[in-house]
């Protein structure tokens, strides 16, 4: 028997960060033509990049494989100050598509390093976006996942230490680590709003309501995006089982052969077309209530790097 409901988390999918950054590299694609070089994945999802790789996409994981003179795209995630150097003297066409919440944390971090703070990162060794924070400041950043990291580090406790976190990190995830802080170091500094994005907060707010309703949740999104295994972790915190699947046919039916509801979300960076996908399969197998679950409604737009749009402009009608 199928499911008697799905649940659909409201808001899933694209935030404006990401929409943002898919669609810089089309209307690059669009005013320069291909080949548009993209400097690591744009946006971590397969889907995406293989769609955008079709119409004439190059990714590349270092700003030197790009050709002089070349259009190249930054990835979502932030890049380090010595690749926007090192585009610059090879003399790209350079279009920033990072997304403007990592920009306020690169920002953070270098505004703690000039006042000679000792930085904490909260985040993920090897995530394309630590990589781009911790290049801000590598001589006064350090890197840690766990409350037992925070017990290594190599300060006294009356440091003038300042923390950041990767944005895509769930608050479940970091409020450990923070208290760890604020318990080793009393002057701890911290920034003004909380580094957490507010789509991937509200995705992770939005599985809890699913969580607590359902039988099992299907997360849609890669195995490389960070935010759409935090939705994973989200729920199945809650004691409900939850998947990740890049598209409907990653699903085993075993996993809601016994689920009367079964939710449905999707990480920041997965198309509504992969959503729509699992939808069809569940009603190809009988499944009769659609239903969304809303928790906030997302209202938030980034304007396009000025470069990108001159261009656009500059194009005849």
């Amino acid at each position: 028997m199928p499911p008697t409901t799905l649940l659909l988390a409201a808001p899933r999918g694209f935030c404006a960060g990401v929409d943002r950054a898919v669609l810089i590299v089309e209307k690059a694609l669009e005013a320069y033509g291909a080949p548009v070089y993209v400097r690591h994945e744009i946006v971590h999802n397969t889907h995406v990049v293989e769609s955008l790789r079709r119409e004439g996409a190059v990714f590349v994981e270092d700003e030197t494989e790009v050709p002089e003179g070349a259009v190249i795209v930054f990835s979502a995630h932030g890049s380090p100050p010595e690749a926007f150097a090192n585009s610059k003297r090879l003399g790209h066409t350079l279009i920033d598509a990072t997304c403007p919440l990592v920009t306020k944390v690169h920002n953070e971090a270098r505004r703690y390093a000039d006042a000679a703070m000792d930085i904490v990162l909260i985040g993920h060794e090897g995530h394309q976006e630590v990589v781009g924070t911790m290049g801000q400041a590598p001589r006064s950043i350090r890197l840690v996942e766990t409350p037992d990291d925070v017990d290594a580090l190599e300060y006294g406790d009356d440091a003038n230490v300042a923390y950041i976190t990767q944005t895509t990190l769930s608050m479940d995830e970091t409020s450990a680590v923070v208290d760890r802080l604020r318990q080793r170091f009393p002057l701890l500094h911290q920034p003004k709003k909380d580094d957490i994005c507010y789509a991937t907060q509200n995705r992770q707010d939005a599985v809890k309501e699913l969580a607590d309703a359902c039988d099992v949740i299907l997360v849609v999104g890669s195995q490389t995006s960070s935010n759409s295994k935090r939705l994973v972790e989200v729920s199945r915190d809650r004691g409900t089982p939850a998947y990740l699947i890049d598209s409907v046919d990653d699903i085993d039916p075993a996993w809601v052969a016994e689920a009367d509801t079964v939710g449905l979300t999707s990480g920041a960076s997965a198309p509504e077309v992969l959503v729509d996908g699992v939808i069809d399969w569940f009603r190809d197998r009988g499944l009769q209530k659609v239903r969304t679950v809303t928790v906030v409604d997302e209202d938030v737009h980034f304007a396009m790097p000025s470069v990108l749009a001159r261009r656009l402009q500059e194009r005849p009608a």
